[in-house]
Protein backbone atom coordinates (compact mmCIF):
# COMPACT_ATOMS: atom_id res chain seq x y z
CA UNK A 1 0.00 0.00 0.00
CA UNK A 2 2.50 2.45 0.90
CA UNK A 3 4.31 2.58 -3.10
CA UNK A 4 0.58 4.03 -4.06
CA UNK A 5 0.37 6.45 -1.52
CA UNK A 6 3.92 7.97 -2.02
CA UNK A 7 2.96 7.52 -6.01
CA UNK A 8 -0.42 10.01 -5.31
CA UNK A 9 1.96 12.20 -3.08
CA UNK A 10 4.09 12.71 -6.18
CA UNK A 11 1.22 12.79 -8.62
CA UNK A 12 -0.53 15.59 -6.42
CA UNK A 13 2.30 17.42 -6.19
CA UNK A 14 2.82 17.40 -10.24
CA UNK A 15 -1.13 18.65 -10.28
CA UNK A 16 -0.32 21.15 -8.40
CA UNK A 17 2.64 22.56 -10.71
CA UNK A 18 0.40 22.80 -14.10
CA UNK A 19 -2.10 25.75 -14.24
CA UNK A 20 -4.13 24.76 -17.30
CA UNK A 21 -7.22 22.89 -17.45
CA UNK A 22 -6.92 20.93 -20.31
CA UNK A 23 -3.11 20.03 -19.04
CA UNK A 24 -4.46 18.89 -15.67
CA UNK A 25 -6.54 16.76 -17.45
CA UNK A 26 -4.27 15.42 -19.67
CA UNK A 27 -1.83 14.84 -16.88
CA UNK A 28 -4.44 12.72 -15.29
CA UNK A 29 -5.12 10.52 -18.18
CA UNK A 30 -1.42 9.84 -18.31
CA UNK A 31 -1.37 9.09 -14.49
CA UNK A 32 -4.21 6.99 -14.01
CA UNK A 33 -3.20 3.48 -15.50
CA UNK A 34 -0.74 3.43 -13.00
CA UNK A 35 -3.86 3.28 -10.22
CA UNK A 36 -5.69 0.87 -11.97
CA UNK A 37 -4.42 -2.60 -10.74
CA UNK A 38 -4.54 -1.28 -6.99
CA UNK A 39 -8.38 -0.12 -7.53
CA UNK A 40 -9.20 -3.15 -8.77
CA UNK A 41 -8.08 -5.10 -6.31
CA UNK A 42 -9.33 -3.06 -3.28
CA UNK A 43 -12.78 -3.34 -5.08
CA UNK A 44 -12.85 -6.79 -5.29
CA UNK A 45 -11.66 -7.60 -1.76
CA UNK A 46 -14.68 -5.27 -0.83
CA UNK A 47 -13.01 -4.67 2.36
CA UNK A 48 -12.48 -0.62 3.06
CA UNK A 49 -9.81 1.47 2.39
CA UNK A 50 -8.08 1.75 5.70
CA UNK A 51 -6.75 4.86 7.38
CA UNK A 52 -3.77 7.57 6.39
CA UNK A 53 -2.69 8.21 2.96
CA UNK A 54 -3.81 5.44 1.32
CA UNK A 55 -7.28 6.16 1.95
CA UNK A 56 -6.63 8.83 -0.26
CA UNK A 57 -6.34 7.31 -2.94
CA UNK A 58 -9.53 5.62 -4.11
CA UNK A 59 -11.82 8.58 -3.63
CA UNK A 60 -9.14 10.62 -5.26
CA UNK A 61 -8.87 8.18 -8.29
CA UNK A 62 -13.02 8.42 -8.50
CA UNK A 63 -12.43 12.12 -9.00
CA UNK A 64 -9.97 12.11 -11.69
CA UNK A 65 -12.18 8.86 -13.45
CA UNK A 66 -14.97 11.78 -13.91
CA UNK A 67 -13.03 14.61 -14.84
CA UNK A 68 -11.39 12.79 -18.04
CA UNK A 69 -15.02 11.47 -18.73
CA UNK A 70 -14.55 7.88 -17.20
CA UNK A 71 -18.30 7.90 -16.00
CA UNK A 72 -18.98 4.07 -15.92
CA UNK A 73 -15.96 3.24 -14.17
CA UNK A 74 -15.96 6.49 -11.70
CA UNK A 75 -19.86 5.29 -10.92
CA UNK A 76 -18.37 1.65 -9.92
CA UNK A 77 -15.92 2.99 -7.55
CA UNK A 78 -18.44 5.33 -6.20
CA UNK A 79 -20.81 2.38 -5.42
CA UNK A 80 -17.57 1.12 -3.63
CA UNK A 81 -16.85 4.26 -1.44
CA UNK A 82 -20.49 4.76 -0.68
CA UNK A 83 -20.78 1.17 0.38
CA UNK A 84 -17.87 1.59 3.42
CA UNK A 85 -18.72 5.30 4.10
CA UNK A 86 -15.17 6.35 2.85
CA UNK A 87 -14.72 9.84 3.40
CA UNK A 88 -13.07 12.30 0.20
CA UNK A 89 -10.07 14.19 1.13
CA UNK A 90 -10.21 16.89 3.18
CA UNK A 91 -9.33 19.23 -0.15
CA UNK A 92 -12.62 18.83 -1.55
CA UNK A 93 -14.83 20.23 0.99
CA UNK A 94 -17.55 17.73 0.03
CA UNK A 95 -18.56 14.22 0.95
CA UNK A 96 -18.59 11.35 -1.99
CA UNK A 97 -22.31 11.69 -2.79
CA UNK A 98 -22.79 15.05 -3.18
CA UNK A 99 -18.96 14.84 -5.44
CA UNK A 100 -20.57 12.00 -7.59
CA UNK A 101 -23.89 14.38 -8.66
CA UNK A 102 -22.06 17.50 -9.23
CA UNK A 103 -18.83 16.66 -10.41
CA UNK A 104 -20.65 14.22 -13.35
CA UNK A 105 -24.02 17.04 -13.48
CA UNK A 106 -21.62 19.62 -14.24
CA UNK A 107 -20.05 17.60 -16.91
CA UNK A 108 -23.67 16.92 -18.30
CA UNK A 109 -24.84 20.25 -18.53
CA UNK A 110 -21.43 21.86 -19.74
CA UNK A 111 -21.68 19.35 -22.67
CA UNK A 112 -25.64 20.23 -23.16
CA UNK A 113 -25.05 23.47 -23.46
CA UNK A 114 -22.52 23.22 -26.19
CA UNK A 115 -25.21 21.49 -27.97
CA UNK A 116 -24.08 17.84 -27.51
CA UNK A 117 -25.83 14.77 -25.98
CA UNK A 118 -24.75 13.16 -22.61
CA UNK A 119 -25.31 9.29 -21.28
CA UNK A 120 -28.41 9.88 -20.10
CA UNK A 121 -27.66 6.17 -18.49
CA UNK A 122 -24.93 7.72 -16.49
CA UNK A 123 -27.25 10.50 -15.08
CA UNK A 124 -30.03 7.78 -14.03
CA UNK A 125 -27.19 5.50 -12.34
CA UNK A 126 -25.99 8.91 -10.18
CA UNK A 127 -29.89 9.38 -9.43
CA UNK A 128 -30.38 5.57 -8.31
CA UNK A 129 -26.83 5.72 -6.39
CA UNK A 130 -27.29 8.86 -4.33
CA UNK A 131 -31.22 7.96 -3.55
CA UNK A 132 -31.90 8.83 -0.35
CA UNK A 133 -28.43 10.16 0.84
CA UNK A 134 -28.82 13.84 2.34
CA UNK A 135 -26.91 16.62 0.41
CA UNK A 136 -27.33 20.27 0.09
CA UNK A 137 -30.64 21.07 -2.62
CA UNK A 138 -28.38 22.66 -5.14
CA UNK A 139 -26.43 19.36 -5.75
CA UNK A 140 -29.84 17.20 -7.17
CA UNK A 141 -31.13 20.24 -8.63
CA UNK A 142 -28.29 20.55 -10.91
CA UNK A 143 -28.91 16.34 -11.48
CA UNK A 144 -32.47 16.72 -12.33
CA UNK A 145 -31.63 20.06 -14.65
CA UNK A 146 -29.15 17.60 -16.37
CA UNK A 147 -31.67 14.70 -16.59
CA UNK A 148 -34.86 16.42 -17.51
CA UNK A 149 -32.81 18.72 -20.67
CA UNK A 150 -31.43 14.95 -21.56
CA UNK A 151 -34.55 13.18 -21.41
CA UNK A 152 -36.28 16.45 -23.30
CA UNK A 153 -33.83 16.53 -26.23
CA UNK A 154 -34.86 12.69 -26.71
CA UNK A 155 -38.41 12.54 -26.56
CA UNK A 156 -37.70 16.07 -29.09
CA UNK A 157 -36.26 13.58 -31.38
CA UNK A 158 -38.40 10.37 -30.87
CA UNK A 159 -41.30 9.03 -33.30
CA UNK A 160 -44.79 10.66 -32.16
CA UNK A 161 -46.44 7.54 -30.36
CA UNK A 162 -48.87 7.17 -28.27
CA UNK A 163 -47.13 5.78 -25.38
CA UNK A 164 -44.36 9.04 -25.77
CA UNK A 165 -47.04 11.23 -23.38
CA UNK A 166 -45.65 9.35 -20.59
CA UNK A 167 -42.03 9.65 -21.27
CA UNK A 168 -42.74 14.08 -21.68
CA UNK A 169 -44.17 13.91 -18.41
CA UNK A 170 -41.57 12.34 -16.91
CA UNK A 171 -39.43 14.83 -18.66
CA UNK A 172 -41.62 17.66 -17.22
CA UNK A 173 -41.47 15.67 -13.49
CA UNK A 174 -37.36 16.12 -13.35
CA UNK A 175 -37.20 19.65 -14.52
CA UNK A 176 -40.03 20.75 -12.19
CA UNK A 177 -38.17 19.09 -9.04
CA UNK A 178 -34.88 20.74 -10.15
CA UNK A 179 -36.88 24.04 -9.63
CA UNK A 180 -38.59 22.85 -6.33
CA UNK A 181 -35.18 22.23 -5.15
CA UNK A 182 -33.65 24.90 -6.80
CA UNK A 183 -35.63 27.97 -8.40
CA UNK A 184 -32.88 29.90 -10.22
CA UNK A 185 -31.78 27.01 -11.60
CA UNK A 186 -32.49 27.88 -15.12
CA UNK A 187 -34.82 25.27 -16.19
CA UNK A 188 -37.92 27.87 -16.95
CA UNK A 189 -37.60 27.74 -20.74
CA UNK A 190 -37.40 23.57 -20.60
CA UNK A 191 -40.26 23.14 -18.82
CA UNK A 192 -42.58 25.51 -21.41
CA UNK A 193 -40.80 23.22 -24.21
CA UNK A 194 -41.80 20.28 -22.48
CA UNK A 195 -45.35 21.34 -21.63
CA UNK A 196 -46.19 22.38 -25.49
CA UNK A 197 -44.34 19.44 -26.34
CA UNK A 198 -46.85 17.45 -24.04
CA UNK A 199 -50.40 19.56 -25.12
CA UNK A 200 -49.29 18.72 -28.91
CA UNK A 201 -49.27 15.49 -27.85
CA UNK A 202 -52.36 15.26 -26.10
CA UNK A 203 -53.69 16.66 -29.49
CA UNK A 204 -51.98 14.27 -31.32
CA UNK A 205 -53.36 11.28 -29.43
CA UNK A 206 -56.20 12.26 -27.29
CA UNK A 207 -57.42 9.93 -24.51
CA UNK A 208 -59.71 7.45 -25.44
CA UNK A 209 -63.69 8.26 -24.43
CA UNK A 210 -64.42 6.19 -21.19
CA UNK A 211 -67.16 3.25 -22.52
CA UNK A 212 -70.10 3.75 -20.05
CA UNK A 213 -70.38 -0.10 -18.84
CA UNK A 214 -74.18 0.43 -18.00
CA UNK A 215 -75.37 1.67 -20.95
CA UNK A 216 -73.81 -1.51 -22.76
CA UNK A 217 -74.61 -3.78 -20.47
CA UNK A 218 -78.54 -2.10 -21.06
CA UNK A 219 -77.98 -2.21 -24.67
CA UNK A 220 -76.96 -5.74 -24.29
CA UNK A 221 -79.77 -6.89 -22.44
Amino acid sequence: MRPVALRLSHDLRRLKEIKAISLKIDAKRQMLPEYRDWIDGLVAADAGVGTGIAAEVAPTIMVWMIDIGLYAEALDLAAFLLRHHVSMPARYNRDVATVIVEEIADAALKDQAAGNRFPLDILERVEELVDGLDMHDEAPAKLFKAIGIESLMAVEAAEATPELGRAIEHVLGDLRRAQTLQPRIGVKHKIKRAEKLLAAHATAFPPAPEQDGDQQGSDAA
